[in-house]
């Protein structure tokens, strides 16, 4: 029986900005039922403790995200959400106290992403008032900056940045300047359960990108695996539109799917170090892992 150190469970497929680093999903807008979300627990149950409730969408559009969590918590699950963070207000009271909640992830490169965006002092705000309360509850919180460029950033982009880290300095009591900590990729921690990632702009794998020669490593269905909203299983995080569909979970079991031969084979090529999958040629993210 295979196991994962976590896997993605999306549970809506609808976000609510437009954000520049991130394509469109050209799927079916869907929001995931009780029962449905039940089904795919039971079926997590002998693989993995951990669920992240994120692949493409915004989590906190569900409307029952805390039937969600506490029906994770009475089937033995610890969550983490990955949010833009923009819901967090009306979705505070559904988040609080949550037992399964074990982490939540803010995507604040969402606020310069999305070419609406307006009043950064309050979108943070929000943000920070819920990340008080939950420090009451042991909630680990990430706050994500990815939006480095790999070449120069405009000045204007770097104004951008510090207001929104002279803003967390501020609420951390810190003695230094975020950026002269933080190594790309990897966080800093700036109190107790609160860490600060900058990393560069994410890239979505995509069929329509170059190929390349294949080599290096990856963690899909090593240590991870994916369920989109209709139950469709991936290999990982990454595919977005369902590119790899492994199976869906609706008509066969999710540990049928991830012992199937075509799971095998992507597991054993990156044992090979080598990308056996088409999408997986044209993914820089094993690129990180070595090659």
């Amino acid at each position: 029986m295979k196991t994962f150190k976590k896997v993605y469970v999306e549970i809506t497929s609808v976000c609510n900005l437009a954000c520049s680093f991130c394509p469109p999903t050209s799927r079916k807008a869907n929001l995931i039922k009780l029962d449905a979300f039940n089904n795919i627990l039971d079926q997590l149950k002998p693989h993995t403790k951990y669920i992240y409730l994120h692949v493409k969408g915004e989590p906190l559009l569900h409307p029952r995200i805390d039937e969600l969590l506490d029906a994770s918590h009475a089937k033995g699950f610890k969550v983490n959400i990955t949010t833009n963070g923009t819901l967090i207000k009306k979705n505070r009271e559904k988040l609080l106290g949550k037992p399964a909640l074990r982490q939540m992830n803010f995507s604040l490169h969402s606020f310069d992403g999305h070419e609406g965006s307006t009043n950064r002092e309050g979108y943070l705000a929000e943000i920070l008032s819920f990340v008080r309360e939950a420090a009451k509850h042991n909630v680990i919180i990430s706050f994500r900056l990815w939006n480095l460029d790999r070449d120069n950033m405009t000045s204007a982009e770097k104004r951008r940045n510090r207001e929104t880290l002279e803003i967390l300095e501020k609420e951390f009591n810190l003695d230094y300047k975020i950026e002269e900590k933080v190594v790309p990729g990897k966080g800093i921690k700036v109190a107790d359960r609160i860490y600060i990632n900058q990393d560069h702009e994410f890239q979505w794998p995509s069929l329509l990108a170059p190929a390349d020669d294949g080599k290096g490593f990856c963690h899909a269905l090593r240590s991870q695996a994916a369920i989109l909203v209709d139950g469709t299983v991936v290999p990982c995080c990454l595919d977005g539109e369902g590119v790899m569909n492994l199976g869906n979970i609706n008509q066969t079991s999710f540990s049928e799917i991830v012992e199937g031969e075509r799971a095998n084979n992507i597991v054993d090529g990156f044992s090979r170090r080598e990308a056996v999958e088409e999408m997986c040629k044209r993914c820089g993210y094993r690129r990180k892992f070595g090659v």
